[in-house]
């Protein structure tokens, strides 16, 4: 079994839970681990984004700031400069709804006004105080992501006492933080942030016990897509893992997509839509056939 959530915003709604849903990644940076570079020209990133749609994306979320691992920040400016042409394009030709990812009021403001209308925060409102607020006003659904320290410094040696414990307590923080700031309850997301700040072991147990998050009662994303431990799983040699191109890497998400899906995710952010889709439905009719046998025993 799987809990259902209906959001409801500024005449959008989303239903989560009776099937997964789709974010489609759309980085228009020129650092980020997988597709940097790619889709840094406006007109490269707006087309990625149509394709993702018509392969049944139900979200498309675009980032204009790297957090890779190691990866350094960049000005306000500069991330608005990528992410304002691409959102204001894309939100004339497509009727899905479009994410901002970023950390930064200013940009999450901007990004709102050119016709996004989900926040994507991987500081889980710990990096800009004005965030909070600018979601509260805007009305719209925010993810709050669990992070180990920052993008620099996430993956040098992560250790938990308690993954799954200090996870739940970081992310109920984070809800607090936001429903304090006005922001409604039934309009946040969480994500346990895969391969931020995490070992290739707390990936998969994290992957493998989506369901014990249920307490914090709100829709779980997960984000599998190209990550490190997918790499290093698939590498002959674990200490070189495969470049995220590698067409080895797509199966491999779609595998640790479907099995967080299996285990309780409600959404799963993806570069490759069309195979995460098709992964996607399988997983939900399995999960609709195992309500169905549950409830007539």
């Amino acid at each position: 079994m799987r809990s259902t959530y209906r959001l409801a915003w500024n005449r959008r709604s989303l239903e989560l839970g009776r099937r997964t849903c789709i974010m489609g990644i759309v980085n228009v940076t020129p650092d980020s681990f997988s597709d940097g570079g790619r889709f840094l020209n406006h007109g490269a990133a707006v087309e990625q984004g149509l394709r993702l749609a018509a392969e049944g994306a139900d979200i498309l979320d675009i980032g204009g700031e790297s957090t890779r691992p190691f990866s350094d920040p960049v000005s306000t400016e500069t991330e608005l400069s990528r992410v304002i042409p691409v959102i204001e394009a894309l939100a004339r030709e497509i009727s899905i709804p479009i994410s901002i990812d970023t950390m930064k009021a200013a940009v999450a403001e901007a990004a709102l006004a050119a016709g996004a209308s989900i926040v994507n925060d991987v500081s889980a409102l710990r990096y800009d105080p004005d965030l909070a607020a600018t979601v509260a006003r805007a009305g719209v659904p925010l993810v709050l992501m669990h992070m180990l320290g920052t993008p620099k410094t996430m993956q040098q040696a992560p250790h938990y006492d308690d993954l799954f414990g200090e996870i739940e307590d970081f992310l109920a923080a984070a809800m607090e933080r936001a429903r304090s700031a006005g922001i409604r309850r039934d309009l946040l997301i969480i994500d346990p942030g895969i391969g931020f700040g995490k070992t290739v072991s707390h990936n998969l147990a994290l992957i493998q016990g989506v369901r014990r998050l249920a307490a914090l009662d709100a829709p779980v994303l997960i984000g599998p897509s190209r990550k490190a431990f997918i790499r290093r799983l698939l590498s002959d040699d674990p200490a070189t893992p495969l470049s995220p191109d590698d067409p080895d890497v797509v199966h491999g998400t779609v595998a640790a997509a479907t099995a967080a899906i299996l285990s309780g995710a409600h959404l799963i952010r993806v570069h490759e839509v069309a195979p995460a889709r098709a992964a996607a439905r399988i997983a939900d009719a399995l999960i609709a056939e195992d309500s169905e046998v549950t409830s007539d025993e």
